[in-house]
């Protein structure tokens, strides 16, 4: 029904998904399972048609989403995370609005939109506006409006996010009534409800698919060994010795004696081997009766934490990921750089020409926190009376430059101002100064 070959999608650096394939039969209910942030919403984007993909192929029913998207869009209905809806109309206006365009025949619409409105439970609120109505009514009209046109295919994108648990069952109820009719594609995080719905599973982590089975199977697949949980009467130390001596048996751990002589322990088996009838008769033979023997087998959550931990980005998408920056790959012959250089080397790249921040550098050179320039100038000139350049500006509106032979009368004796010479000139020095300034420039206005 859904082929979707070498499937890639980057933004700048970031694989958002890897170069993932997978198949999609008819008539099944899927799961597509992955932590936050591992590219489900994108891989459905890239199905639905919504965003188109860097590399790789999607085609529904033997139709390219690229090449045909009017035909292969039609096989889909897709409910995104947040429901497309538009809350100033009524439920029946807006699910009209969305028939009209999908291009249902008008003669159809009105039987079709009855027809989702019974299905999703939301015929005693069609009149209602959608601003009006909860987060679970919502839901189920945005479900009404992906199967308006009976498509092969509904794509649901974390259906039951933010619904209370009443929500959650009856749209779990509403999944299964669809799955009879229809291919559903869910995408969730959440394990429970992936288990409780779907006939297979498939697993994405880091934008790459790492299992693809049915729920069974995928713990079938993932229990290697059985490990085993016994209680007997009898001593810790018997009950070990005797497990140890059992053909099959790999490891065992003692968990402690409790009350009433009753000792408790692990054995695991080796891989594929199940040793349950073995223990049992070995124990009976010692006379360590068996008060309990338990096979725990490993549930979808520990399949799925290992499997999602046990794939890591690649090393360009770990740095970016972690913030981390990229170092330079160490040439044949030369040796890698060390980790403990790494923060030196970074620093060096940031500034190559050693110059250090404003701050650190002034905090070096002014230890006993004399106050830079700009400080010492702002303190000279509390009014806010304007610099050298800005006071020309303002009394030489016409662009009259001010020559080299006014400013050596205003400064006969060729002193340099505090930034040339490092010093603060006299308070008087700098008044008298701006009196001339002033004089000068009554002087040529009056020219």
């Amino acid at each position: 029904m859904i082929e979707v070959t070498n499937l890639t999608k980057q933004y700048g650096d970031h694989m958002a998904v890897d170069h993932l394939s997978f198949r999609v039969e008819k008539g099944q209910i899927y799961g597509f399972l992955g932590p936050n942030g591992a590219g489900k919403s994108t891989t459905m984007n890239i199905i639905t048609g919504y965003i188109a993909p860097s590399e790789g192929t999607v085609t529904i029913d033997g139709k390219d989403i690229q090449k045909e998207p009017e035909e292969a869009k039609k096989q889909i209905g897709y409910l995104p995370e947040i429901p497309p809806l538009y809350v100033e109309m009524t439920v029946e206006e807006y699910l009209e609005f969305a028939a009209q365009l999908k291009k249902i025949p008008k003669a159809e619409r009105k039987k079709q939109i009855q027809k989702v409105m019974e299905m999703t439970g939301t015929e005693d609120v069609k009149k209602r506006l959608i601003r009006n109505l909860s987060k679970g009514y919502r839901q189920r009209v945005g479900l009404a409006q992906a199967m308006l046109g009976d498509p092969e295919v509904i794509i649901l994108d974390e259906p039951s996010v933010g619904l209370d648990p009443k929500q959650i069952i009856e749209i779990r109820d509403l999944i299964r009534q669809l799955g009879e009719n229809h291919t559903i594609i869910l995408s969730s995080h959440i394990l429970s409800e992936v288990s409780a719905i779907c006939d297979h599973i498939m697993i994405i982590s880091h934008g790459r698919l790492v299992a693809s089975d049915s729920p069974e199977g995928l713990k079938k697949l993932m229990n290697h060994s059985q490990e085993l949980q016994l209680t007997v009467k009898g001593s810790e130390a018997q009950l070990c010795d005797v497990l140890n001596k059992v053909t099959g048996v790999s490891s065992v751990e003692a968990l402690g004696v409790l009350e009433d002589g009753f000792a408790r322990a692990r054995a695991v088996s080796e891989e594929h081997a199940d040793i349950r009838e073995a223990v049992f008769y070995a124990l009976a033979e010692a006379k360590l009766p068996v008060m309990e023997m338990v096979a725990h087998e490993k549930s979808l959550e520990d399949i799925f934490l290992e499997l999602t931990e046990g794939v890591q980005p690649e090393e360009k998408e770990r740095k970016k990921l972690f913030g981390g920056r990229k170092r330079k790959k160490a040439s044949a012959g030369t040796e890698a750089v060390p980790a403990d250089r790494y923060a030196e080397e970074t620093e060096a790249e940031q500034d190559p020409a050693g110059e250090k921040g404003t701050k650190a550098e002034a905090a070096k050179q002014n230890p006993a926190g004399e106050k830079g320039a700009k400080a010492e100038e702002a303190e000279r000139n509390p009014v806010g009376e304007k610099g050298r350049k800005a006071e020309t500006a303002e009394r030489n509106p016409v662009g009259e430059k001010v020559t080299k032979a006014e400013a050596a009368e205003q400064n006969p004796a060729g002193e340099r101002g505090p930034k040339e010479t490092g010093e603060e000139p006299e308070a008087e020095r700098s008044a008298g100064a701006a009196e001339q300034t002033v004089e000068r420039s009554s002087r040529m206005e009056e020219k």
